[in-house]
């Protein structure tokens, strides 16, 4: 405000001629700040409007790309996505023992359905389908319905056809702009080497079906999974681990830019204990015997017995595997499953028969641990027939007395009856005892060889007939039992493994295909022996047993191999089956004797005596593996 100063008289100013009061402007501390404060509240003003300004034209912007053009920015974004291509991790490769590939990964190609990227149309499904009909060979209204099935927003691939040829993924790589959703996927299947030799050890792998991708949700619809064998058993080893290329794609399915790869993880390769030479020539020699003898089916079994490492396990007949990896036609199935040879049929490991003369070293074993006799008892041949009442049962042939080395060798009969069920002043084991020795030495229980599909056999007891089929146990079930005839079934694995133990010393490993599991980052598994049971049956008495089994070559029922380059042990077996009288041939061995490398067991189906079918095989590959593998 204004506030006039009143002056002295003599203090007067001039101005403008003029004598007149001089006035101050002033003003208090308050007025002052209220007048600074009205200045600075005209800036802030103007910067709040400015602020209105922009949120309004913010909120607008907000306003249009959302409630306006909203819809089309959301097309837009749900068009863009990340898409994922699958790398398929390459499977694990198979070998045998020195390295000899057995199986390798053939390049071949899927074609695939993307259901996100699939016509929304129905119009637009029908022609896709059409198309796809002339370029795929594939009926229309089958694709129509899958395509229709096929509608999701899912980005993972639904199988359309497996192992498509060149000239097909060609066609669909030409018109991939039409085909919209339509993909091809390089993937691979399985080749398989000398099939026939190999299949029931390797088995196959195929496309996954539905109920083995519900079992496990790690696999894709496109994914191959073991079937059989090696394939199936070992299938988390050899799978590997899928990679991707991930790419960001717009709503055309165009590719917008590669956001990064994921580098498949290769399956792990597997190592056979198999000697692929010897699996060979073993199936060479059995079908060489089956010409000669007119019967169709066989298997045989090699075991290292040091380890339990199965050196060979071939099948007779045998089947292509390399059908199934490319997915077996309905006529080609039909006519294996048909086949009354039963050729997909794995006799080797499921095929339960009589094993006849075969187990009189282990019944053997059984009489002598028990004290029913020593090394020295010397049991009458009966004139070759045993009688017990009104029922005789007959040898194969008539012996003179025996000890047990000599009953093993000559294989008779009448001494396995007496130390089996009894006679005269010998006891006798009696089934129940004899059934503890049948099971120490592997029988009636399955061996738990690393592939499935096995058999247990079949050892009796006395009670079980009673439960079974209501009828007391006889002696004369007994004398059956003790000869392998009768109840009692094994399988030739099983035959086999127990042979390897008589050969180690008495030691019962469980049977393994597989040596070792090499991984893509380098390591290697081991698989170590696994020891079932040992020590079961005292050195002494084994001993004598594989003095009994030497004697069957330098003085029994297989003299045929004394002139053999290796010192050989066996056992003769003829078992008869069925009512006609037929008989299959059995022989077991091991060599060297005083340091056993191998032990084999060979069955040839309805092939009449033993020595006459199963040793010829035995010969041929005993004669080879250690004459120079020529």
């Amino acid at each position: 405000m204004l506030r006039r100063k009143k002056q002295n008289k003599n203090s007067l100013s001039i101005y403008s001629g003029m004598e007149i009061e001089d006035y101050v402007l002033t003003a208090t501390e308050k007025e002052a700040t209220k007048m600074e404060r009205g200045f600075e509240k005209k800036w802030l003003d103007y910067l709040w409007w400015v602020i209105v300004f922009f949120v309004a034209i913010l909120v607008s912007r907000i306003i249009f790309l959302t409630v306006i053009r909203g819809s089309y920015y959301q097309d837009i974004a749900k068009g863009n996505s990340i898409k994922s291509i699958v790398i398929k991790a390459p499977r694990g490769r198979i070998f045998d023992r020195f390295g000899t590939p057995l199986v390798s990964n053939i390049p071949s190609i899927d074609a695939v359905i993307t259901p996100a990227d699939l016509p929304k149309d129905g119009a637009k499904i029908i022609e896709l389908s059409q198309a796809l009909s002339s370029i795929l060979g594939m009926n229309q209204a089958e694709l129509q319905l899958v395509l229709d099935g096929s509608k999701t927003s899912s980005l993972d691939t639904v199988l359309l056809k497996e192992n498509i040829s060149q000239d097909e993924s060609l066609n669909l790589l030409e018109k991939e702009n039409v085909l919209t959703g339509i993909f091809i996927e390089k993937t691979a299947i399985r080749g398989y080497s000398d099939a026939q030799i190999f299949s029931h050890i390797l088995g196959y792998e195929g496309k996954i079906q539905q109920k083995e991708l519900d079992n496990d949700k790690s696999y894709r619809l496109t994914d191959y999974i073991g079937k059989q064998g090696i394939e199936k058993s070992y299938e988390n080893s050899l799978r590997g681990v899928n990679g991707a290329d991930q790419i960001e794609v717009d709503s055309m399915g165009s590719a917008k830019r590669e956001i990064g790869i994921i580098n498949p993880k290769p399956g792990s390769d597997l190592v056979l204990n198999i000697d692929a030479g010897l699996q060979k020539k073993i199936y060479d020699s059995i079908n060489t015997v089956l010409e000669k003898t007119g019967t169709k089916t066989a298997a045989a079994v090699a075991i290292d017995p040091r380890t339990g490492g199965v050196l060979a396990m071939v099948n007779v007949p045998s089947y292509d595997n390399n059908l199934f990896a490319k997915k077996i036609s309905t006529q080609d199935y039909a006519k294996l499953t048909s086949d009354p040879n039963k050729p997909l049929f794995n006799r080797a490991i499921n095929g339960e028969y009589p094993p006849g003369s075969t187990v009189k070293p282990a019944i053997a074993a059984g009489a002598l641990s028990e004290g029913t006799i020593t090394p020295s008892t010397i049991i009458d041949g009966l004139g070759g027939s045993l009688r017990v009442g009104g029922f005789s049962f007959g040898d194969w042939k008539a012996h003179g007395p025996s000890d047990v080395r000599t009953a093993i060798a000559q294989s008779n009969d009448i001494f396995f009856y007496t130390i089996g069920g009894g006679y005269g002043n010998i006891q006798g084991l009696g089934m129940d005892v004899m059934k503890k020795y049948y099971n120490f030495f592997g029988f009636g229980e399955p061996t738990g060889i690393d592939i499935g599909g096995e058999a247990s056999g079949f050892i009796p007891s006395e009670q079980w007939k009673q439960d079974k089929l209501g009828e007391k146990w006889y002696i004369g079930n007994s004398y059956h039992a003790s000869i392998g005839q009768g109840y009692v079934t094994a399988t030739p694995l099983q035959l086999a493994s127990y042979v390897a133990a008589i050969a180690n010393g008495g030691t019962l490993y469980k049977p393994h295909l597989v040596s070792q599991i090499k991984k893509s980052n380098g390591e290697v598994q081991d698989i170590k022996p696994e020891v079932i049971r040992s020590g079961f049956i005292a050195p002494d008495i084994l001993k004598v047993i594989q003095e009994g089994m030497r004697k069957t070559i330098t003085d029994g029922t297989a003299q045929v191999l004394k002139t053999m380059p290796v010192e050989i042990a066996g056992k003769t077996g003829t078992a008869q089956f069925g009512s006609s009288g037929q008989t299959h041939g059995w022989f077991i061995s091991y060599a060297p004797y005083n340091n056993p490398q191998i032990a084999i067991a060979v069955l040839v189906e309805g092939g009449g005596e033993g020595n006459s079918s199963a040793l010829p095989v035995t010969q041929e590959a005993l004669k080879w593996y250690f004459g120079g593998r020529q």
